[in-house]
């Protein structure tokens, strides 16, 4: 799964914030934007139930074009706001409400990776030279987590997913909790293929690598949901703080950082898709995916919607006053409002505990996991060998017919061809990546150029930003 360097993880908590500038697409800029996807419920994934009751050849056209559809939405996404022209595929996304429909593909495909993938790599005479078709179906669900990690950066997609952010949270909870569980292990290891290992081995151990990279965008996406707490319903609040108590799990997070590991005295991290080596001067550096978790700890314990709804027990005060060994001075300088935090952990040791709340309170619940779950139990078994016979064991042609559609969908050359020029930093005039997002106007290089330009651009940017606001 290619890493989204979308996510601007660099954002601070207020004041200007820097932004990530992100890959590039299929398109230019001023090339139309694909399709909105379809109006139906079950697109995308490989839903059971339609399987079962559609021909092979029709059924394989109508997933594998779907998929490409995707796939350019998200590659048109990125390239969107890469170029700073208006972002039409979350306008249309929010527009056609389909929101709600992606939240929903995302936990049929991952119901299936837990209920179907395992029968497939169990079944013994199934031994398929090529997994390519269900690759793509594994695949679907980090394009899908990608695309709405890309999109979630605005709060109004998170208003727009109405009832299924219930379920999203439910899924990112599912995702971070898979994370905790890696403690000790640092993340799947990028090994190089075995000849001894079996085609569906091999699957088994992309399809691990890429769960992680997927935990990984699922935190993400949580934390652009925490952005939004002021305006969140108090069963989204209560699911979040109550039902999954997410402060503690991200402070369980924190402790064990499995997006890091040792190998001997180096110091890797897991960036980009891939473990990279750490410079011994870059050791104290905050990583994206730590700032990200600080972020959601942050919006959870210091907004006053969240603030009245979480109850301190005394677990919870224990886990969250684990915080302060962390808060040291180079964090401060690195994410200085968690000042804040701070103080608000200094206030916590004199605060008398809670115990449980037991109020009867009438809430949404998340569905459509149950929902799935209730339609297609007991028949797990009989779909992966449905599918087996009819979608998993394609042809020499369909297989080469595919891969032609899958190189037209990844062309590189097109995507440098409409690689518009880079910027250059405000500051140092270096090759800038990211970009004030208060104003949208300067460009930067790295933080210390965009503080240091402040002085000369501070004035400028808070005019623009009032500018931007009154229009």
């Amino acid at each position: 799964m290619a890493a989204n360097p979308r996510a601007p993880t660099d954002r601070q908590l207020s004041g200007p914030r820097l932004q990530s500038r992100r890959s590039l697409s299929f398109q230019s800029a001023s090339s139309p934007p694909p399709q909105p996807l379809p109006e139906v419920s079950q697109i995308l994934a490989p839903t059971w139930a339609t399987w079962s009751c559609c021909c092979r050849e029709r059924l394989t056209y109508w997933w594998n074009q779907q998929h490409e559809n995707l796939e350019k939405l998200n590659m048109q996404a990125i390239l969107d706001a890469t170029v700073s022209q208006g972002e039409p595929i979350q306008e249309l996304l929010v527009t056609h409400g389909k929101i709600p429909t992606l939240v929903e593909e995302l936990i049929a495909v991952e119901m299936w990776k837990q209920k179907v993938f395992p029968v497939l790599c169990k079944v013994e005479d199934f031994k398929p030279q090529n997994t390519f078709p269900i690759y793509m179906v594994v695949h679907h669900e980090a394009s899908i987590i990608n695309l709405l990690e890309t999109v979630f950066f605005h709060k109004e997609v998170c208003e727009s997913a109405e009832d299924t952010i219930l379920d999203l949270v439910d899924y990112c909870h599912r995702k971070l909790t898979l994370l905790v569980a890696r403690t000790g292990r640092g993340g799947p290891h990028e090994e190089e293929g075995c000849q001894d290992n079996t085609p569906m081995q091999e699957l088994q151990k992309q399809a691990e690598l890429m769960e992680f990279e997927i935990s990984l965008k699922a935190l993400s996406v949580l934390r652009y949901i925490t952005d939004c707490v002021d305006s969140l319903s108090l069963s989204i609040l209560s699911r979040m703080l109550s039902t999954h108590n997410l402060p503690c799990l991200l402070v369980e997070l924190l402790e064990h950082s499995p997006w890091s590991r040792r190998e001997g005295s180096k110091l890797q991290r897991f960036e980009g898709g891939h473990w990279q080596t750490v410079a011994p001067s870059e050791q104290q550096k905050l990583s994206k995916l730590d700032g990200q978790v600080w972020i959601a700890l942050y919006n959870l314990l210091l907004s006053p919607e969240a603030r009245a709804r979480y109850c301190l027990t005394s677990f919870a005060k224990g886990q969250l006053l684990k915080l302060r060994a962390f808060l040291t001075d180079t964090l401060l300088d690195q994410l200085p409002n968690l000042a804040d935090l701070q103080s608000f952990l200094a206030h916590l040791t004199l605060v008398e505990t809670q115990p449980p709340k037991k109020d009867l309170v009438l809430e949404q619940i998340p569905e459509i996991w149950e929902r799935l779950e209730q339609e297609n139990r007991g028949k797990w078994q009989a779909i992966a060998k449905h599918q087996l016979r009819h979608v998993f064991s394609p042809s020499e042609q369909d297989l080469r017919l595919q891969a032609r559609r899958w190189a037209e969908t990844y062309r590189l050359d097109v995507l440098e061809a409409v690689a518009p020029e880079r910027p250059h930093c405000a500051y140092c005039n270096a090759e800038a990546s990211k970009r004030c997002s208060r104003c949208q106007n300067e460009w930067y290089c790295c933080r210390e150029c965009q503080v240091k330009h402040w002085e000369k651009h501070g004035k400028a940017c808070v005019l623009a930003a009032q500018g931007g606001k009154a229009k």
